[in-house]
């Protein structure tokens, strides 16, 4: 496979997790949050788990242990989105999570005890001015869907660094999968706990949970581990921060939704902010090896 055609593969898998936002906007009004991560994992699960059967049939303890540990942040992380949904718009939300790139490198500063690069720390002002023009609006404060959205994006750093460990003992292919099945198992014993269990009752709410499930899981998980092999961590990077862009493009297109002049300022920043920390290869690196789409 050739760099540019990697690229382009990974365009489409951006593109896809930038589809997830718009998704999960449509099914989160019919279908409560553990409910619908409990689907979309698990028929992720299902269908990953069947097409690389003879790859995934024999796993250890080890590989187990740390699959659950990585579904239990995708519940949460997946879960969290959706609750944050149910007030925010899913263009911001896209915005919101992107913010991911600079939580990375300050979590991984924090463990290592060693500052960040300078080009991390000049992101995480220029974000953090953006965060407050995009979710402030007249008020000067965070709304409730919005924490939600920034706490999703903190477990989703999280997710990235541990895995980021974990593929360095474990098979990365067996892991990405394993973990969509505790994803969803954890996110059975919420729906049980607090939710009424539903199915999709309309199709909207069809199209959401398998367009989530099949093109922004598996598909996601399955081309993105496969390309970017053949590419560098700049491109992966870039790439990946494209996301935020492409959930407002598909929230304005099928949902209207319009930021207004401050949101969009406030995004704008925040992706400039992205592209800052993105500079750096390391940052970038980490970025590109694990992604929940």
């Amino acid at each position: 496979m050739t760099q540019k055609k990697a690229n382009w593969i990974l365009a489409t898998v951006s593109l896809a997790w930038g589809l997830s936002y718009l998704l999960m906007k449509l099914g989160v009004q019919g279908i409560p949050p553990f409910n619908m991560t409990a689907l979309r994992c698990g028929i992720a699960f299902l269908v990953t788990a069947l097409v690389f059967f003879p790859k995934i049939r024999k796993v250890d303890v080890k590989t187990l242990k740390y699959s659950a540990v990585c579904g239990a942040l995708l519940c949460g992380l997946f879960t969290g989105l959706l609750y944050g949904l149910k007030s925010t718009t899913a263009s911001s939300a896209g915005f919101l999570t992107s913010t991911t790139v600079i939580m990375v490198p300050i979590l991984q500063a924090i463990i290592t005890r060693k500052l960040p690069h300078s080009k991390i720390m000049l992101g995480v002002i220029v974000v953090s001015a953006g965060l407050l023009l995009l979710t402030s609006g007249d008020r000067f404060a965070l709304d409730i869907g919005s924490v939600y959205c920034l706490v999703a994006a903190l477990m989703y750093a999280i997710h990235i660094i541990v895995s980021n460990r974990f593929v360095r003992e474990v098979d990365s292919l067996q892991l990405g999968i394993y973990q969509l099945g505790f994803a969803a198992l954890f996110a059975s014993v919420g729906m049980l706990a607090f939710e009424q269990p539903v199915l999709p009752s309309t199709p909207v709410h069809w199209v959401a949970v398998l367009g989530l499930a099949l093109i922004c899981s598996a598909y996601g998980f399955v081309m993105q581990s496969i390309a970017q092999r053949y590419t560098t961590p700049e491109s992966v990077g870039f790439l990946f921060s494209l996301e935020p862009v492409f959930s407002a493009i598909f929230a304005f297109a099928f949902l209207n939704e319009i930021m207004g002049l401050q949101g969009y300022i406030g995004a704008g920043i925040i992706l400039m902010g992205v592209f800052i920390a993105n500079q750096p290869a390391n940052s970038a690196g980490t970025r590109a090896q694990a992604h929940t789409g």
